[in-house]
């Protein structure tokens, strides 16, 4: 979606709404939800470009509360990226309040993030993609994902390749900092697209993940993963050989919903008028209370 036009771009937009509407409507119908305070949505990102003061999550347009008849919190992004923040990322006001005891929270999803305390101050930023390109590549495989990270570990590391991933400029810069689908687009399908077979690129990106998280992660620290690539026995697995951590798998419930919890919070803060979003974590110049309302 990246690519669309304008014009196709905004149908989408309106398209994916009426989606949204329509998942959301049927879960509440499926549990019987009858007082429901408000809907706090993310909605999906198509551009984050928090340089050119631009991020765009598409779903949250104001017809969404008319469609689902509840208030809705919504577009969480924006209003940091105009105070001059990365509008990323969100979740670690969360990870603060209701996951206070573990000493990093670790997000592997399209891009994996971490949150911890420094100092008495939450830190968080993205680390390094992780299922934006692992997924891609076992596409090559005929697979959606590479399950378990059996791919990766039947494949052979390219040493050079490897190297060339870690010396990226980004690893290098101190957070607030955020990735987005542009940045793999100009900076990593070059370099791992050198290598032919697909279960050795995996293998490589794999590893590279492994390596880059580990620089951020304490040795004997306790670490909550969470994300679809908590799954990825094989992946968490070379986190562990580098980092030398306690990484804590918590029940599928939690791997898959516990950013979908904190969007809720964030939207409970929105609606109390309290802080839901970060200067320390995002770099914008001020803490505030991010997201727009919407009624039926």
């Amino acid at each position: 979606a990246i690519d669309l036009s304008q014009s196709d771009l905004e149908q989408f937009n309106n398209d994916y709404t009426q989606y949204l509407g329509s998942c959301i409507k049927q879960f509440i119908n499926d549990n019987l939800l009858t007082e429901v305070l408000a809907v706090c949505s993310h909605g999906h990102t198509i551009h984050h470009l928090p340089d050119q003061n631009y991020t765009l999550q598409i779903g949250n347009l104001p017809q969404l509360a008319k469609l689902l008849n509840h208030r809705v919190v919504c577009d969480y992004r924006i209003q940091d990226v105009l105070k001059g923040g990365q509008g990323a990322p969100l979740v670690p006001i969360g990870d603060h309040f209701l996951f206070p005891n573990y000493d990093f929270c670790l997000n592997l999803g399209g891009f994996a993030n971490i949150s911890f305390e420094l100092d008495g101050v939450r830190k968080a930023f993205d680390i390094v993609p992780v299922n934006v390109v692992l997924n891609k590549i076992a596409n090559q495989l005929g697979a959606d994902y590479d399950n378990g990270g059996d791919f990766a570990k039947a494949g052979k590391i390219n040493i050079n390749v490897l190297t060339q991933l870690n010396a990226l400029s980004f690893y290098k810069f101190n957070g607030p900092k955020s990735l987005g689908v542009e940045w793999v687009q100009q900076n990593i399908w070059h370099i791992v697209n050198s290598i032919v077979r697909p279960k050795d690129a995996l293998a490589t990106f794999t590893e590279h993940v492994a390596i880059q998280i580990s620089n951020f992660i304490s040795s004997g620290a306790q670490v909550l993963i969470t994300g679809g690539g908590a799954y990825n026995s094989f992946l968490v697995d070379r986190i562990s050989f580098y980092s030398n951590a306690d990484l804590v798998i918590p029940d599928n419930n939690l791997i898959e919903y516990k950013e979908a919890l904190i969007f809720a919070f964030l939207g409970v803060l929105k609606l109390r008028n309290e802080d839901n979003c970060l200067a320390s974590v995002t770099g914008a110049y001020e803490n505030h209370s991010s997201g727009r309302i919407y009624l039926p």
